[in-house]
């Protein structure tokens, strides 16, 4: 007879086997894997992990002992890592089971999925929709609830937007609250490894787990645990910044509907909307393309044929990698490398990285001064719900999905989507931005909101 963490893996298996065909989320499935380690773990009893047993998927740009890591790249299509991330070793630690990779944009660097080198993933609310990026098939896997959770990876907004457009919970800790060694790197000083989830409950506990200092990460930070989330969340009192900038030209009159909806319940509660300004916002798509594609441009330097991942061969060293290179980055990764390496060149560094530089500290400033006055900043994490697979073929376009999710990510700050109800068929989110640290607040938010918009199956 099965243990209960056997009967866990083999009931995500099969709604997996179910459903990703249709769907695309994984890229690698550890069926084997995952079901050793659950019947260990039932020969060993329970060892008391706050998720011993719960099958949880993975971004496959977070490394994985024995189990390839692509970053939805040809570059790395063969590459099996000799060691785990450490959000991956510490989800393993409290019992968690790994049942398989999921899809994202090549080298995180999309909002779609559909930039990855080798499949599309689609949303479970309508497939003929992305379920956003990078992603994209962290949140396919929870939405279809394949797994409860998964863990994801959030440059400028890679984890909130797919959460937002597939109904479920995401969140972006503070830069510093999560370890990122292990992950495969886009823009060091954004990415920030994070959690989607089907509930603020269960994105809370896995946080918790993969939170804390880490002496392989020089950029973690040793900050008191964040508090367990209590069963009845209190926001009476609650002082919430609303930002005239969030609600512009461009939002989706349906979204503003259900995120002011969203509001007004948290009013109800006790909370107290106050209107706020972030003046800078209007420029945080500016900076963070610069900023990200800068960083980007030297850190996929190191992908040139000689140490790991594909190699194609030439007459000589700079032929190697120049074919390596053309042969194994897909489109948008070539694009950001090569506006990077602009950005970055003499003669333009001034006049665009500095500034860039310059502005971020600004968007930084703006929220600073805004939580002089509030607890929580809340917007629409999206514009608009899910678009079609195939809409955004402009790259601007793809790039503006990305607007409100943007400023958190250039301010390091911590922030969350939760669901907040549907425009027509297809899911809205709301987002909640806290004060650095503050993690606990934003989940608290996000769990009474989650109380007035309790969250349905995209799949029976």
């Amino acid at each position: 007879m099965s243990g209960p963490a056997t009967a866990n893996v083999t009931e995500a298996l099969a709604r997996i086997a179910a459903h990703d065909e249709a769907l695309g989320a994984f890229l690698a499935v550890d069926r084997e894997g995952a079901l050793a380690a659950a019947r260990a773990l039932d020969v060993e009893g329970d060892h008391g992990g706050p998720l011993t047993g719960v099958p949880v998927a993975v971004k496959d740009a977070l490394c994985t002992r024995g189990l390839r890591t692509t970053a939805g790249s040809k570059l790395l299509a063969g590459y099996v890592p000799p060691y785990d991330a450490t959000a991956v070793a510490r989800l393993r630690s409290a019992g968690a089971i790994i049942v398989g990779k999921t899809n994202l944009d090549e080298f995180s660097m999309g909002s779609s999925t559909e930039h990855s080198a080798f499949h599309p993933s689609r949303n479970p609310w309508d497939p003929t929709r992305a379920p956003g990026g990078s992603s994209g098939g962290s949140a396919v896997a929870v939405a279809a609830r394949m797994t409860p959770a998964a863990l994801g990876s959030d440059t400028g907004g890679s984890i909130r937007q797919p959460a937002s457009f597939t109904g479920i919970v995401g969140i972006k800790p503070t830069y510093g609250r999560v370890s990122r060694y292990g992950l495969v790197a886009f823009a060091s000083s954004l990415d920030q490894v994070g959690v989607l989830a089907a509930d603020v409950a269960t994105a809370d506990t896995v946080l918790r787990v993969i939170s804390g200092k880490d002496p392989m990460d020089a950029t973690s930070v040793e900050m008191p645990p964040i508090a367990p989330l209590a069963k009845e969340s209190d926001v009476y009192g609650l002082r919430i910044g609303v930002p005239a900038e969030y609600f512009a030209e461009g939002l989706d009159p349906q979204v503003e509907t259900r995120v002011r909806e969203a509001l007004r319940a948290l009013e109800a509660r006790g909370a107290v909307c106050v209107p706020v300004s972030l003046p800078s916002t209007r420029y945080a798509v500016a900076t963070y393309y610069i900023v990200a594609s800068a960083e980007a441009s030297s850190n996929l330097s190191r992908f040139d044929g000689v140490r790991y991942g594909a190699r194609v061969a030439g007459e000589s060293l700079h032929e190697m990698y120049e074919r390596t290179r053309s042969r194994g980055f897909g489109a948008e990764v070539k694009r950001r490398i090569l506006l990077g390496t602009f950005v970055l060149s003499a003669g333009y560094y001034d006049a665009y990285y500095k500034k860039a530089m310059d502005q971020r500290r600004r968007i930084a400033q703006d929220f600073a001064q805004v939580f002089r006055e509030v607890d929580v900043v809340c917007t629409p994490t999206t514009p608009t719900t899910a678009f079609r697979l195939g809409e955004k073929s402009d790259p601007l376009s793809m790039y503006l999905a990305d607007i409100y999710t943007l400023p958190a990510s250039l301010a390091g700050l911590p922030a969350l989507s939760v669901p907040c109800g549907f425009a027509g068929a297809l899911p809205v989110g709301l987002q909640v931005i806290g004060r650095p640290w503050d993690e606990a607040t934003i989940l608290r938010v996000a769990a009474a909101t989650e109380g007035d918009f309790p969250a349905r199956g995209a799949l029976p």
